[in-house]
């Protein structure tokens, strides 16, 4: 997380579009309710039970929220009772994937912050599936050495967009009859830092035995 320190007198003007357009840690477990809206990265999915979520939230110590995985099953799998790792490998959720979730359980005793996919964070994945395009999740680089990337190796003709998710975190959108895996390694050669995976919408469909989540 990046901290600033706001001044002047557009400070409201300037913390509204940062809270709309990035998002504001809540710093601690106390700002937090049940029902709020908040963005966060994946920082483990090492577990067979759930994912681990930063949202910011860092005093007096750090607090992870857990995203079960009855919930990622539900809302990603139509309920199926797929294994967590399935779901990550077929929709890329891997540490530091930005994703927006709403609080679903919070006890600040205990410290214990569960949520479940915001309706919004559903509807993208969703688009995504529909469009049937597949897409190269890049995490750890900026849009401009990426763009670098796929110039330097000529792969302009085999992409159709770069759709940015974060500071450094993109999906590269194929084109039809393109296939992430296919590029990986070429890409991979340019981004040694980071960290690629692919989203795969006919895979999706395949598993799941519909078209789109809603």
């Amino acid at each position: 997380w990046i901290r600033l320190e706001l001044k002047g007198e557009d400070e409201k003007v300037a913390l509204n579009f940062l809270r709309e357009e990035v998002g504001l840690a809540p710093v601690s477990i106390r700002n937090i309710r049940i029902g709020d809206i908040v963005r966060g990265r994946i920082v483990s999915s090492k577990s067979k039970l759930d994912l681990k979520l930063d949202l910011g939230v860092y005093e007096p110590e750090m607090v992870d929220a857990i995203l079960p995985l009855r919930h990622l099953q539900a809302q990603l799998a139509d309920g199926k009772k797929l294994a967590l790792k399935t779901l990550i490998e077929l929709y890329g959720l891997y540490p530091n994937l930005p994703l927006e979730v709403k609080v679903q359980k919070l006890d600040v005793e205990s410290e214990l912050i569960a949520v479940e996919l915001s309706e919004r964070q559903i509807s993208i994945f969703d688009r995504w599936i529909r469009q049937a395009l597949e897409r190269l999740i890049v995490l750890g680089a900026t849009k401009e050495e990426i763009e670098y990337a796929i110039k330097a190796l000529r792969l302009s003709r085999d992409i159709y967009a770069i759709e940015s998710l974060g500071l450094l975190e993109h999906a590269i959108i194929c084109k039809l009859g393109t296939e992430a895996k296919g590029i990986i390694p070429k890409i991979g050669s340019k981004l040694q830092n980071a960290f690629l995976t692919r989203f795969m919408p006919m895979r999706i469909q395949q598993i799941i035995e519909r078209k789109t989540l809603a």
